[in-house]
């Protein structure tokens, strides 16, 4: 791979292929849904099962085949130092399954993320719902697309309200922090939800704003990044500053708003 910045319809060319794999890693999932499974524990306390395994070897191996000239990082390999992965210029970055927590709870609501980076931002974003098979991608300038049913529909965030604020929420993490951001924006509307799929709904028009006020990492963020993105949104800092990738040896993320409204200054709500 040339290292110069990659066209649109080189682009564009990808999205079937990576999207293939994404669906091959979430056959993988369901099928360990659908029965007994066991779940252990990360160094972090964050839960691992052997579904997250499964659905990284199939990604792993399947982008490696494709595209063996682009590295992959992903959550459930990420150990790789800063001064290597530093490096990279392009590089995939992968959740094999966002929303363990959702996953061991049985509702649903978890993806497969897939995305490209290339010079620190995200440039195609592919996830996959495993449980409904619902999809939704975006490669950077060919806008933004929801599957359902074979049925593919380009999406776009919606205009603000400023008389009421449908705001997308963590099912599994809600925190003081966000209960207050919410007291502050006058009449609104949550809806809880889980893993990227909060993302989805600011893109594709069914949300106005997700405010995650807590620790996420690189990987949860970066293919709906560029979904919203393309969708005409915006996936900023509490400073309003798009979010930039392998950066710093922390794969941490900083608090974030995913918005509708691009240019809207949701950070006047925080303390």
């Amino acid at each position: 791979m040339s290292i110069q910045a990659m066209q649109a319809d080189e682009l564009k060319a990808m999205i079937e292929p990576v999207l293939g794999i994404a669906r091959d890693a979430s056959e993988k999932i369901v099928a360990v849904y659908n029965r007994d499974f066991t779940v252990e524990q990360k160094a972090d306390h964050s839960p691992l099962t052997e579904a997250d395994m499964a659905a990284h070897e199939v990604i792993e191996s399947g982008l490696q085949a494709l595209y063996p000239d682009i590295p992959i990082l992903s959550e459930e390999s990420s150990q790789i130092p800063f001064e290597e992965r530093g490096r990279w210029n392009r590089y995939w970055l992968v959740d094999p399954l966002d929303g363990t927590r959702e996953f061991v709870k049985r509702n649903g609501e978890f993806t497969v993320n897939i995305a490209l980076i290339e010079a620190h931002e995200p440039i195609v974003g592919i996830i996959v719902v495993p449980v409904t098979g619902v999809s939704y991608f975006a490669a950077r300038g060919n806008g933004a697309w929801k599957v359902v049913d074979d049925e593919v529909t380009e999406i776009h965030v919606r205009p603000r309200d400023p008389e009421f604020t449908i705001v997308a929420g963590s099912r599994s993490h809600a925190s003081d922090s966000l209960v207050a951001f919410l007291d502050r924006i006058g009449k609104h509307e949550l809806v809880s939800m889980g893993s990227s799929l909060k993302s989805c709904l600011v893109a594709e028009g069914k949300a106005d704003v997700y405010p995650r006020l807590g620790p996420t990492s690189e990987w949860d963020t970066a293919a709906a990044h560029c979904i919203v993105n393309e969708a005409g949104g915006s996936l900023t800092d509490t400073h309003m500053k798009p979010l930039r990738y392998n950066t710093k040896e922390s794969l941490l993320n900083p608090s974030f708003f995913v918005s509708g409204e691009a240019q809207y200054d949701w950070s006047q709500y925080l303390k």
